[in-house]
C-alpha cells in the first residue's frame, strides 16, 4: 500500500508541472502543444514496448476499441485544457479540469445505468456552484450573463476538458482490469498522438517555426507529466479505488497553483479560493460513492 501511494504521489507532483510547461510555450498553438506532448511520449513507449517484446495482437477486440476510444478522449481533453490556459489563470484552469469525478458519476448513471447515491447528487450541485463562483471571480458577474470575457471562455474550456478527461478515466478503469500498464498506455497514448497529429495537419497548423525553448518544454511535457504522471495514475487504477485516485488528483490543483505563484506571480483571489473549496468538497463527497475499479 505504501508503494502504491508513493507512486501515486510522484504522479500527482509530475502532472502539477504540466500547466507551467504549457505556459512557457506561449508561441505554440494549444493543439500543437498537445500533439508534441503525445507524439514524443508515444514514440518513447513504442520503442520501449518493442524492446520488451510486447505483442498487441493478444489484446481482445473490446479492450482495443476501448483503448483507442480512450486515446481520442485523452486528445480532446488536452486540446480543451491546453487551450483554456491561454485564456484563464493556472489556478482556475487546473481546479476546473480536475472536476472529472463528478462527470464520471454522471456518465456512470446515463451511459452505464448505474444507480447514483445522494453523495453524487450533492457533489454535482456543489461542483456546479464552485464552477460558477470561479467564473464570477475571473470574469465578473456581468460576464456570466454576456459570456464575452476571456477568462470565462477559459473556464468553460477547462470544464470541457474535465468531461473528456472523465471519459478517458472511465474507459481506462475498465480496460486496466485486463491489460498490463505498458500495453495499455502504449495503445492509448499512440492513439491520442495520431488523433492530435491528424487534427493539427487538417487545421493547417505548422509543426515547426517555434522558439527552441518551446520545443524543450514540450519534450519535458511528454516526459514528466505524461510518461511519469499519467503512467503513475493509470498504474494506480489497478490497485486503488477510482474514488481515492480522483481525490488524490486534487493535488494537481494545489501543486500547479503553488508553481504558478513561484513562476508567474499568480495569486488566488477570494472568489477562486471559495470556488476551489466548494469543488474540493464536491469531489470528496462524490468520490465516496463514485465508480470503483475491480481487481
Amino acid at each position: 500500500m505504501i508503494r502504491t501511494v508513493a507512486i501515486l504521489f510522484v504522479g500527482i507532483v509530475s502532472i502539477s508541472f504540466a500547466a507551467i510547461f504549457i505556459r512557457f510555450c506561449n508561441d505554440v498553438p494549444a493543439i500543437m502543444i498537445a500533439t508534441y506532448r503525445l507524439c514524443v511520449a508515444s514514440v518513447i513507449l513504442l520503442v520501449f514496448s518493442w524492446i520488451r517484446g510486447v505483442s498487441f495482437r493478444t489484446v481482445c477486440r473490446r479492450d482495443m476499441v476501448l483503448s483507442l476510444a480512450g486515446g481520442v478522449f485523452l486528445g480532446l481533453h488536452f486540446i480543451f485544457w491546453t487551450t483554456s490556459l491561454k485564456y484563464t489563470s493556472v489556478a482556475s484552469s487546473v481546479v476546473l479540469v480536475t472536476t472529472n469525478p463528478i462527470f464520471v458519476g454522471l456518465f456512470s448513471y446515463f451511459l452505464l445505468r448505474e444507480r447514483q447515491h445522494a453523495e453524487i447528487i450533492i457533489g454535482t450541485i456543489l461542483c456546479l456552484l464552485g464552477s460558477v463562483v470561479i467564473a464570477a471571480g475571473d470574469s465578473g458577474l456581468h460576464a456570466l450573463v454576456l459570456l464575452d470575457k476571456k477568462a470565462l471562455t477559459g473556464d468553460v474550456l477547462a470544464l470541457m476538458g474535465a468531461v473528456m478527461g472523465s471519459a478517458y478515466l472511465l474507459t481506462g478503469s475498465r480496460v486496466r482490469e485486463h491489460l498490463d500498464i505498458l500495453t495499455y498506455i502504449t495503445i492509448v497514448f499512440t492513439a491520442s498522438a495520431l488523433f492530435l497529429m491528424t487534427t493539427s495537419l487538417a487545421m493547417g497548423i505548422s509543426l515547426t517555426g517555434y522558439r527552441p525553448s518551446s520545443y524543450m518544454y514540450m519534450i519535458l511535457l511528454a516526459i514528466v507529466p505524461q510518461l511519469v504522471g499519467h503512467t503513475s495514475i493509470n498504474w494506480a487504477l489497478e490497485h486503488l479505488r477510482a474514488g481515492m485516485i480522483a481525490i488524490s488528483i486534487l493535488g494537481e490543483a494545489i501543486g500547479a497553483t503553488i508553481l504558478a505563484y513561484l513562476f508567474f506571480g499568480e495569486t488566488v483571489s477570494t472568489f477562486q479560493l471559495m470556488g476551489m473549496m466548494l469543488i474540493f468538497a464536491a469531489i470528496i463527497i462524490a468520490s465516496r460513492k463514485g465508480k470503483k475499479t475491480r481487481g
